[in-house]
């Protein structure tokens, strides 16, 4: 394809050089209108100056024809209407977007497409202090995506219909639009070990729900930050998508003693932290910069072994600066604990067990 490309391109600009050498020859002949072209002999001008020229002849006689190529401009499916009244309710938004949806998805099936994306955008009118509508209007955007992108007319607006419940705006409506992104239907067929959602629709409806009720920045998939700062993390957009497909070489084998690793003592030995959620306060006596004691509502006791500091840090260019040193301390009832000190105060992670 890139050899094409570039064979094409190579060859116009040969083309447009040597056009330019014709009108060079041309000009040195007297030849400078359409006109003088025109009356030219048809059969010395290619034998003297190539069929190139005769092209130039032709289309200055109005002999040659050129096809157009017809280039149909992308289709939007948006539907938008503007109310003559400022409106301050829900009920004439919910029935105009009802409409669009059924014109939408009208429009979609004549085209074998359905909808994946909504785009929501609600126009406020945002008045002055003086009374009067300020040139620039508040505008509001929802992007809504479908777990399984469908034509349905009542599962999309109860979609639409569920975030508008609970959405409130200081200022009364004047316009509304929506937007589809088309898409042609998904047709998956998953694996022995793979599973599908029963209900994606259900499911992102609740999704919905929730985010309405707690907001979207305490919704979604937890996913760990690029940092060496414990428990760092940050909420994504729930997706059902798997990574892959699931070996099944790597689970399952007629021989099962191939696939199972030799039990070593050394592995059975290494205890497993339990977490605390929150972490325990505490209280650490030092002796020469080292714990001897510690103190807190779930363990206490007598150091008797401790092996620390780990210190970590980070974000030493922001306000978000942090820095902590964690111990792993053998208390006197031969409880293990993982604790950290931050500035001042001393925390416990966890117990090993």
């Amino acid at each position: 394809m890139e050899r094409s490309l570039s064979s094409d391109s190579a060859g116009a600009k040969d083309r447009q050089a040597e056009v330019q050498q014709i009108l060079a020859i041309l000009h040195k002949w007297g030849i400078h209108t359409l006109g003088q072209l025109a009356v030219l002999d048809k059969e010395q001008l290619a034998a003297r100056l190539g069929p190139e020229a005769v092209r130039m002849w032709e289309r200055a006689n109005g002999q040659s024809t050129r096809l157009l190529k017809l280039v149909r401009p992308p289709e939007s499916f948006e539907e938008s209407f503007e109310f003559e009244n400022e409106i301050e309710t829900a009920e004439p938004l919910l029935f105009m977007l009802r409409r669009f949806l059924q014109q939408l998805s009208v429009r979609l099936s004549a085209v074998y497409h359905v909808v994946k994306e909504l785009t929501l955008r609600i126009t406020f009118s945002n008045p002055s202090r003086d009374g009067f509508a300020a040139a620039n209007k508040q505008i509001y955007e929802r992007v809504f995506k479908i777990p399984q992108p469908t034509n349905d007319v009542d599962l999309l607006f109860r979609m639409l219909h569920t975030h508008l419940e609970n959405f409130k705006s200081e200022y009364p409506i004047t316009a509304v639009s929506l937007q589809a992104e088309p898409a042609k239907p998904s047709q998956q067929q998953f694996g022995l070990f793979e599973t599908s959602l029963r209900d994606p629709n259900q499911l992102y409806k609740t999704l919905a729900r929730l985010v309405a009720l707690l907001g979207s920045d305490r919704v979604g998939t937890p996913v760990l930050e690029e940092t060496h700062r414990p428990d760092a993390f940050h909420l994504e957009p729930f997706s059902w998508d798997f990574g892959g497909t699931i070996s099944v070489s790597s689970h399952y084998s007629s021989d099962a003693t191939e696939h199972v690793p030799p039990i070593s003592t050394n592995a059975m030995s290494k205890p497993a932290l339990r977490r605390f959620r929150p972490n325990i306060a505490a209280s650490v006596l030092l002796a020469e910069g080292q714990p001897i004691h510690l103190r807190s509502g779930q363990v206490s006791g007598a150091v008797s072994a401790q092996r620390g500091p780990y210190r970590a840090s980070g974000n030493w260019w922001d306000e978000k600066i942090w820095s902590r040193s964690e111990w792993d301390l053998e208390l006197g009832n031969n409880v293990l604990v993982r604790c950290h000190q931050s500035g001042e105060s001393w925390e416990v992670d966890g117990v090993y067990d």
